[in-house]
Parts: C-alpha cells; structure tokens; sequence
C-alpha cells in the first residue's frame, strides 16, 4: 500500500525534496515484488521489463506518478501551482 498521501512523520528529518515520497514508495515496491525477491533482478532491470507478471501493476502505477511529480518540475506553469508532490 503506498504510503504517499498518508501523514509521515519525518524520522530521521531528512530535508524534503519533490517526488521524494513518490520515489520511496516506488523503490519499496519494486523491493517487494517477485522480480526481485525470486529472480535476483535488479530494481532497475525489473523497471526496464514492460508488462511483467513479477511485478504488480500498482509499482507501474508508481513509476508513471514518479515519472508525472518529475516532469512537473520543468513545467514552468508549475510557479503558479506549485510542485507536486512536495
């Protein structure tokens, strides 16, 4: 379940960086998935298989809300609403 829209209290109080949670959430699922856990992939090599059994459809969710949150940030309408994901 991501945990990027739940309330995360800042741990170890890490300065935030846009797309953070985003990218968390993402590296965890990758790092649970099948493809890495069974087959001893890379999270990398398993990101650069499309449409893989191995890995849930929620981490393609992710990578595409990941890959959205960065290019939000070379939008310039983003001065005017503000980055997402931070």
């Amino acid at each position: 379940m991501p945990k990027y829209y739940e309330d995360k209290e800042d741990v170890d109080k890490k300065p935030k960086v846009a797309c953070s949670g985003l990218r968390d959430d993402l590296k965890e699922c990758l790092l649970k998935s099948d493809c890495v856990r069974v087959h001893g992939k890379t999270p990398k090599e398993c990101l650069m298989l499309k449409n893989d059994p191995n890995i849930p459809e929620e981490c393609y969710s992710l990578r595409r809300a990941f890959y959205e949150c960065k290019r939000s940030l070379l939008d310039m309408r983003t001065r005017f609403r503000g980055r997402k994901g931070y």
